[in-house]
């Protein structure tokens, strides 16, 4: 665990990235869009849906994701969403990228996509192929911790410069607006503190604000970037390969960008991610306060929104892990700048 001083004893929620959606059955799916999706896959893949499995647990929002065994013995994995929620756009984009990744980038193969209509709103549908994998940082392991170190070095030489044209930059998704003030809000007082986080917390708001202000100059680059790397996003199958799934965030920026985003939930499970931000060859050239300005935008936005209710078709599931995300990212800053 992080061994920053002072900490809350309450300490940081625990969230199973296993178990924070609520998603649909296959059953409850417009006929419309299962009649669709059978037809889609009987042409492009020449067999037809046996069986359609339990849906899975992870992830924050209420778009159907379930494994679907063909008749030929082969398993795909089904997403599917109507335009009701935000899934629809979010699968539509990542049938969109992820054709357009290079080899070397381990991703499930997009077999085909499917729209139906069900009365009068409209449904999408993708079907990947199916991985036998797990879900790693639950909690975060050294080997595990290895192999997605390992995998986002390649993904970030595959994609840098980015080989993919239209992108934007990484900063301008995540803040339209430019650099968040929220640290400087509280510190004002015109935003209140939310309540739960450590208590040393707000003798060092001006150094968070600081280092968000770096975020224009840390974070820019050239680099295509996953933009929402979590454990629920990763996948490690049986063979030791890891693998990346959900692509509708790509952004452009600095190729670093996606593991350090990780850090601070590995540390927090006991993984010495301060030694290895400074060999591993990502980082090892990258100023220091360059990573730490993208954690400490990561708490400004935590700041903001830890309260705010869940976006609509997510789960309550979403404030545990924006709660958890900000504690632990604080704690890697005590740790990282000796607070």
């Amino acid at each position: 665990m992080s061994g920053a001083r002072g900490a809350d004893p309450t300490g940081a929620p625990d969230v199973d990235y296993r178990a924070t959606s609520a998603r649909p059955a296959w059953s409850a799916l417009p006929v419309e869009l299962r009649r669709s999706l059978d037809e889609s896959i009987s042409v492009a893949l020449g067999t037809e849906i046996a069986t359609v499995g339990a849906s899975v647990r992870s992830g924050f929002t209420g778009g159907f994701a379930a494994p679907a065994h063909l008749k030929d013995g082969r398993t795909v994995f089904i997403k599917a969403a109507p335009e009701t929620l935000h899934s629809y756009g979010a699968y539509q984009r990542e049938a969109e990228i992820v054709p357009q990744l290079p080899p070397a980038v381990r991703v499930p193969h997009i077999l085909t996509t499917t729209e139906a209509a069900a009365g009068d709103v409209r449904w999408f549908a993708v079907v990947a192929e199916g991985i036998a994998a797990r879900m790693p940082g639950m909690p975060w392991t050294a080997a595990d911790f290895d192999l997605v170190t390992e995998n986002c070095l390649t993904m970030a030489t595959a994609l840098s410069p980015s080989p993919l044209d239209g992108l934007k930059p990484f900063m301008d998704d995540f803040s339209e607006h430019g650099p968040s003030r929220i640290p400087e809000e509280i510190q004002t007082g015109s935003r209140p503190l939310p309540d739960g986080f450590q208590p040393w917390l707000p003798k060092h708001l001006q150094e968070i604000q600081d280092l968000v202000d770096l975020t224009p100059e840390a974070l820019a680059g050239t680099a295509a970037i996953h933009g929402d790397l979590r454990p629920d996003n990763l996948l490690i199958d049986d063979a030791c390969q890891c693998w990346t799934v959900d692509w509708n965030w790509l952004t452009l920026g600095a190729p670093w960008i996606d593991w350090v985003g990780l850090l601070p939930l590995a540390q927090h499970h006991g993984i010495d991610t301060i030694t290895a931000i400074t060999t591993n060859p990502l980082t090892v050239d990258v100023p220091a306060d360059h990573p730490d300005s993208l954690i400490a935008a990561l708490v400004a936005y935590v700041l903001e929104f830890v309260d705010a209710p869940p976006p609509p078709g997510c789960t309550p599931e979403i404030q545990r892990h924006r709660r958890l995300i900000g504690w632990c990212c604080l704690d890697w800053l005590a740790l990282r700048r000796g607070w």
